[in-house]
């Protein structure tokens, strides 16, 4: 941002995806909830600057962040996973026993590998 802080931004701002969903975590993070729900939140990131937000996020060991995501990467550094599938739940736990269970969850992993 030209003015860092001071920059004014209109609905009509010229702002990438990326700079959109990295606005949007600041004003998340600023907002300083005990609770975080993060749809999609860096599927318009590059990998590297998705992996630096990640990682900072879950330095934050004072806050439930529920990610809601398709990047496996994702999933797998999280505390507890939910597998959906059209709208149901079919597998939860976390990565090592959903890659133990050898269901859905493995499936996906085994796939990107």
């Amino acid at each position: 941002m030209p003015l860092q802080f001071q920059t004014e931004l209109t609905d009509g701002s010229t702002l990438s995806g990326g700079q959109k969903q990295r606005l949007a975590l600041a004003r998340a993070l600023l907002i300083d909830s005990p609770v975080m729900i993060l749809d999609e939140s860096t599927s318009s990131l590059d990998v590297l600057t998705e992996q630096k937000v990640i990682n900072n996020l879950l330095k934050l060991t004072d806050k439930t962040i529920i990610f809601i995501a398709h990047r496996l990467s994702i999933a797998a550094q999280s505390d507890y996973i939910f597998i959906l599938k059209n709208g149901e739940i079919i597998e939860e736990g976390t990565h090592p026993n959903l890659i133990q269970n050898n269901g859905y969850y493995s499936q996906l992993i085994s796939a990107k590998n």
